[in-house]
């Protein structure tokens, strides 16, 4: 048995994905934020001087340029319930979250590369670990239905711990691009992901980061609350930290699939 399943309980009321900020429901549950304007992630303005990262067709990178967004820029938890905190996202994106208290941080990161392979048919490479190295590997019928009883099987038994054992160390953050993850294992850890990167004439490099929750919640691109002018962009710059609103991370916990 994962981790993730045996702890869950203890999780949901000792632990937060985050290390400093609730993110459940609470007396404020009915703040809600702005109209999101954006239609989709490469919709999504760049500061001036910038351009986004060349992508070869059907890469993991088009893919999450292309996810749509939400009009309503508020983030809901699994059970339709408005999330307390509505300062951290920037937008939110138009994919499931289901209805069970499962797709929490690595899981969205872990629903968006599936859901990738799914798209391009590759259903052979959908394949998951979990903290005891055990495989998940998605099976026919390659039905939607399946898909999703597929994943929340994933999303119960893998977390942060198994997911940052799957990945590659990006040795040189400077090469960062999307799809990339910074993550923490951990029970719970967190892990959010590089939603797209853009580039300068000077060879000055930016990023957008999303990420999902405890408990579970619409995925939703971040603002950068350290520079609210670049915001939602984060830069590639000589610090070792990179403070998101609701967790930090290090520049040597940035991996790649």
């Amino acid at each position: 048995m994962g981790y993730k399943a045996l702890f869950i309980f203890i999780l949901l009321f000792s632990f937060s994905c985050i290390n400093n900020t609730d993110s459940a429901t609470g007396r404020n549950n009915t703040i809600k934020a702005d109209h999101n304007p954006y239609s989709h992630i490469k919709s999504i303005p760049l500061p001036q001087g910038f351009e986004r990262t060349l992508s070869v067709e059907h890469s993991f990178a088009g893919f999450l340029r292309d996810i749509e967004l939400k009009k309503d820029k508020s983030v809901y938890l699994f059970n339709r319930q408005p999330k307390l905190n509505q300062l951290a996202q920037f937008a939110v994106l138009n994919i499931s979250i289901g209805d069970k208290n499962l797709q929490q941080c690595a899981d969205a990161v872990m629903r968006l590369r599936a859901e990738f392979l799914y798209e391009q048919k590759e259903f052979e490479q959908i394949i998951f670990y979990d903290n005891e190295n055990t495989v998940y590997r998605f099976s026919s019928p390659y039905t939607r239905n399946n898909f999703s009883t597929y994943l929340n099987r994933v999303f119960g038994m893998c977390g942060s711990a198994s997911l940052s054992k799957q990945l590659k160390l990006v040795v040189d953050f400077s090469t960062i691009q999307p799809g990339d993850v910074l993550i923490r294992g951990g029970f719970p850890g967190h892990a959010v992901i590089v939603m797209d990167v853009a580039v300068n004439a000077a060879g000055e490099k930016i990023y957008l980061l999303a990420q999902s929750y405890m408990p579970a919640q619409n995925i939703h691109v971040l603002n950068n609350q350290m520079n609210k002018n670049l915001s939602p962009w984060y830069e590639v710059n000589d610090n070792d930290l990179i403070q998101t609103p609701e967790y930090s991370f290090y520049k040597n916990e940035l991996k790649r699939w």
